[in-house]
Order: structure tokens, then C-alpha cells, then sequence
């Protein structure tokens, strides 16, 4: 799809995408961030917003010309990296108060699905948040949607449902890995003691 256009789903220009993208990042409990990842990036479009609250966002893709848009679009922003990368085999090192999973979990069958996020999981600092943003119709190359998908994510053990945004065409939910010592998962009202 990126051989004849950089930008094959017009995420720059379509209205769609864009409230999707601010819907997403009004979606996240906590106003910063310390490092975040983003898989499959695209063109970045999400990624140039997500630097805006994050001190480190390290992207990726597996399609190489998208990794180099991504990369001409965020390259004013020294402190995101935008990586070739094809996941679960090159998942990368370190740990992140942040993982975005948009538009990318039914492109795995079961066993890869599962993999990834149990690496997500464990990347995942305690009380961090993952963040999953998926379409929810039918697509031949997709092996679910985004219902089918929040039910799979839901039954990860270690996270806590914190959001859960339905529309007719997407699922976009919040979950916060669970910290060790048990306590329960503070809303943002909570975090600022209106509650």
C-alpha cells in the first residue's frame, strides 16, 4: 500500500483520524509521560502528538518507507526515535509508563496476538498505562476488530480497565498494569484529590 502513496489511509488529512488522535490523547490519565512506544507507527501522524506529552517516544514500524515519513515528520522532535522494527521478534529493550497499540492487533493470529501482549505487559511499568485503539468492522486482512479484540485485552492478567470509549467504528480503551503492592488504580479526578 505505501508503494503508491506515502500515506495510504490519509491519516494527515481526514477528519476521522484526526478526532480519532484527539480522542486518544485526551483518553490518557496522567497530563506527561516519561517514555512511551508506539508499534506500528505509520507516518506518525500520532506519533508528532504523543511527543507533545511524553519526554520520550520511541516508534516503530515494520514498512520501511513508512518508518522514513514517520521519520521526516518528527524530525524537529529530538526526543522521539522512530525505529525499522517487526514485532514480537524485535521488541524492543527497556521499560515504558506508556504503550499506544492503535490500529495494529488483528493484523496477529492467536498465538503472536497473545505474545505481543504479554510483551506489552511486562514492558510495562507498574500503574503505567496501555492504551488500545482499534476498527471495529469486518476487514478481509483483519483477523478481528476492535470488539473482538477489547474482550482479548480485557482477560490479560496484570491490567486494570480504566476507560473503556465505544463509537461505531472504533473501540478505544485505557487499561493500567496493576501495581504489586495491590492498590487499586486511582482516576484522574482521585490523582488530584476532588475525590
Amino acid at each position: 500500500m505505501y508503494r503508491d502513496t506515502p500515506d495510504p489511509w490519509h491519516l494527515a488529512d481526514r477528519w476521522y483520524e484526526c478526532r480519532k488522535y484527539d480522542l486518544t490523547l485526551a483518553s490518557l490519565p496522567l497530563p506527561r509521560y516519561r517514555r512511551a512506544f508506539e508499534p506500528a507507527c505509520s507516518v506518525g501522524e500520532l506519533t508528532a502528538r504523543l511527543a507533545e506529552r511524553c519526554d520520550q517516544v520511541l516508534a516503530c514500524d515494520r514498512v520501511e518507507s513508512a518508518v522514513a515519513t514517520a521519520r521526516r515528520r518528527t524530525f524537529a522532535l529530538p526526543h522521539v526515535d522512530v525505529r525499522h522494527l517487526t514485532l514480537p521478534d524485535q521488541w524492543p529493550a527497556g521499560h515504558f509508563d506508556l504503550i499506544v497499540l492503535s490500529e495494529l492487533l488483528y493484523y496477529f493470529d492467536t498465538p503472536t496476538l497473545h505474545s505481543v501482549l504479554d510483551l506489552a505487559v511486562e514492558a510495562l511499568e507498574p500503574r503505567g498505562t496501555l492504551v488500545t485503539v482499534h476498527w471495529d468492522h469486518s476487514v478481509p486482512d483483519h483477523l478481528g476488530t476492535g470488539s473482538t479484540l477489547a474482550r482479548i485485552v480485557g482477560s490479560v492478567p496484570g491490567l486494570t480497565l480504566t476507560a473503556d470509549h465505544r463509537e461505531d467504528d472504533f473501540v478505544l480503551q485505557v487499561y493500567e498494569r496493576n501495581s504489586p503492592d495491590g492498590a487499586e488504580v486511582p482516576s484522574p479526578a482521585a490523582r488530584e484529590g476532588l475525590v
